[in-house]
């Protein structure tokens, strides 16, 4: 068993979200992302599907030139190398799970691009 908590010990960054590795399981790695209000993580792709879960706050979802509000509680899956970005429209904790072959190096590059 692992437990992990998405409220627990968070740390914001200045002016770019931050990222926490929660659990990696046989199958995903659950990542969390605080974003602060007008953090951007600019577009990029992944190259295996994700599912992204709004815990708290609010995010709009860019994916086909088109923006989708995400608030508390929605959840979106995305198929793998479709090009996305997000804008933090309200402080946010989002749950970021990804495949178990893909690496939270790869996030974390997205993050600070």
């Amino acid at each position: 068993m692992i437990t992990a908590s998405l409220t627990q010990d968070k740390i914001y960054k200045d002016g770019k979200p931050s990222l926490q590795l929660l659990m990696e399981t046989e199958v995903s790695k659950e990542i969390r992302i605080l974003m602060r209000k007008g953090n951007v993580m600019k577009e990029h792709k992944a190259p295996y599907p994700i599912v992204v879960e709004i815990f708290e706050g609010e995010i709009e979802f860019g994916v086909h030139n088109e923006k989708h509000l995400l608030k508390k509680g929605d959840l979106l899956s995305l198929e793998s190398n479709i090009p996305h970005d997000l804008v933090c429209t309200e402080d946010a904790i989002v749950r970021l799970s990804i495949s178990k072959a893909d690496t939270v190096d790869r996030v974390n590059k997205v993050l600070n691009n």
